[in-house]
């Protein structure tokens, strides 16, 4: 899963309220899909920039992940290192283009967990409940003094 940092988190958010308001979405296109969506986000290229990028090597994003290599200077690498410096992992980009990971699908009703991984709307509630999720990680680990412990001058 996922280091849930404030980039990350707001990045799904942006990008589930941008496919909200409209933002080009195509599936099959490496740059609009759940993944290009997000690396929208989070690198700050456009969707024909990823999806030329990926076009250098074959396969879809999750064997882009599969052949990921942090010492390689192709793009579509720097771009997916760009993405775990945020704080996903390889595992996530395969989960989040089929919007398949287990503890953010338990975030759903039982009878909401069949998420289609081409459906707008789908992504939207999965990125949204990840969000969610992080957010709540991220908040679990801030521990603040008590007062006893605050020295007052």
């Amino acid at each position: 899963m996922a280091r849930p940092t404030p980039e990350l988190i707001n990045a799904l958010r942006r990008t589930a309220q941008n496919l909200r308001n409209g933002a080009a979405y195509q599936w099959g296109h490496m740059g609009g899909c759940n993944c290009g969506n997000l690396a929208q986000e989070l690198t700050k290229l456009n969707k024909d920039q990823i999806h030329q990028y990926a076009m250098q090597r074959h396969g879809d994003w999750n064997e882009q992940a599969e052949d990921y290599c942090s010492t390689s200077q192709m793009p579509i690498d720097l771009l997916i290192n760009e993405m775990l410096n945020a704080g996903l992992t390889l595992e996530d980009l395969k989960h989040l283009e089929r919007l398949d990971d287990r503890q953010v699908l338990a975030r759903f009703p039982i009878e909401k967990r069949f998420l289609k991984h081409n459906i707008r709307e789908d992504v939207i509630a999965y990125m949204t409940a990840w969000a969610e999720l992080l957010e709540e990680q991220l908040l679990a680990k801030i521990t603040l003094p008590t007062l006893q412990e605050i020295e007052f001058v």
